[in-house]
């Protein structure tokens, strides 16, 4: 297995930061806004995820959602090459961790006990957004080896100078956190889910794959909504221009039900703006009760970017039974199929994912601290720690209800037990 920490050559930091200062300056921004449009969306434009363009980014700031109130103060990294941006890290310091997904209270709970400052630090991630593909935002004309490593270095000063427990990197892009490891970042893997287009033709070619029990299961599931007089309706650009306002209800109706374990984090000015800040990556599942007048009895939004689809936020107003496989499961694959869309993350958490067509996949987030003595503890422990969980996704996806291809591994990752890259 592929050790989780790498170890940090300060040498070669030291050789780039000399070459690069002379180049190079940094500036650390209080809101995303402080950065021109045009300049953040030439390096965040180029990358598959959706979550890191300045619209986004800013429409979180300027409602209030991620903000200093909420425990999201931003402090985003820019580098400079004379009056041209090459570089950014959208970053953020946090007093806690609610928002993440990571779940890292267990590494909390050892910073306690140790007497080591966990809280506040400094967190790499779009807020509220469990979506792999965080990096670095670099101009593709640029040195990136030389760029991240005096991003690294940068990152480490500001955390010492400013009393923060370390950096972590969260959901971090796969090609990149091979760089960040080699820089002395650990590595600690996480269970996800993603549904993979192996070149279906139609709803019942994907259907097909399925072992005859869950095939039988998934279509009388659907046969069950339409008997239920439910009718479902894809919306997506100009046509859905009300439904962000519409799904913050839905969204809210959502998070209420799990009470203190809900994840109710974006303001209702998050929605009442979406459509207008980012309506031209948003689609919208609409489940229609025909036989009553009235709004949805369920909806689900979506943000799409070239060949992937991302579920963000489901609610019902009533639910029948499969009202949630089919709002936020069947219907999206079908209309990725017809689309062409590769790629389908449906979030986090949920083994009945399992059942309909989703494969476990790995995510991965990245951690290095200011106190020498958190550093050797994870180094000394996130190894067993990942073995345990790629075994979890491997027992996950031995149980999967469909047929791969000869030799095609589960959720494809690697053979079981060896760290996937």
């Amino acid at each position: 297995m592929e050790k989780g920490c790498g170890s940090r050559d300060f040498a070669l930091l030291s050789r780039a930061m000399s070459h690069a200062d002379v180049t190079y300056r940094f500036a650390w921004k209080r809101a995303v806004s402080e950065v021109d449009k045009a300049a953040w969306d030439a390096l965040a434009l180029p990358l598959q995820t959706p979550f890191m363009e300045w619209d986004w980014l800013r429409l979180l700031e300027t409602s209030h959602s991620a903000a200093p109130a909420a425990g999201w103060t931003p402090r985003h990294l820019t580098v400079w090459s004379g009056d041209r941006l090459v570089a950014a890290a959208p970053l953020y310091i946090k007093p806690h961790s609610e928002g993440e997904f990571i779940f890292d209270y267990p590494w909390a709970e050892v910073a306690h006990r140790i007497g080591a400052a966990y809280f506040p630090k400094l967190v790499g991630m779009t807020p509220f957004t469990p979506v792999s593909g965080y990096r670095f935002l670099v101009a593709p004309d640029q040195d990136e080896g030389v760029l991240t490593e005096v991003m690294v270095r940068e990152i480490d000063r500001y955390c010492r100078r400013n009393g923060l427990s370390g950096a972590g990197f969260l959901f971090a892009d796969g090609k990149w956190r091979r760089r960040m490891r080699r820089l002395g970042y650990c590595e600690w893997l996480h269970a996800g889910f993603m549904w993979k287009n192996r070149g279906y033709q139609s709803f019942d070619d994907f259907l097909s794959v399925f072992k005859s029990n869950q095939r039988r299961n998934i279509r009388r599931e659907r046969r069950d909504i339409m008997a239920e007089g439910i009718r479902m309706r894809v919306l997506a650009g100009e046509q859905a221009a009300g439904m962000p306002r519409l799904m913050h209800g839905y969204y809210t109706r959502t998070n209420q039900r799990f009470g203190p374990w809900g994840c109710q984090y974006l303001t209702p000015e998050f929605f009442e703006r979406l459509h207008e800040a980012y309506g031209h990556r948003l689609m919208f599942v609409i489940a229609q009760d025909h036989r009553r007048h009235g709004p949805p009895v369920g909806m689900a939004m979506f943000v799409v970017k070239g060949p992937r689809l991302y579920g963000r936020y489901w609610g019902s107003i009533d639910s029948p039974h499969a009202l949630h496989f089919e709002t936020c499961y069947y219907t999206p694959i079908e209309w990725a199929i017809a689309n062409g869309i590769r790629y389908y993350d449906p979030g986090i958490g949920g083994g009945h994912k399992i059942r309909r067509g989703f494969e476990a996949s790995s995510t991965f987030s990245l951690h290095w601290f200011t106190d020498p003595r958190m550093r050797r503890l994870m180094a000394c422990n996130i190894d067993a720690v990942n073995l345990e969980e790629r075994a979890q996704i491997d027992a996950t996806n031995a149980a999967v209800p469909f047929h791969l291809a000869p030799g095609e591994n589960p959720g494809g990752g690697p053979a079981r037990g060896r760290m996937e890259d």
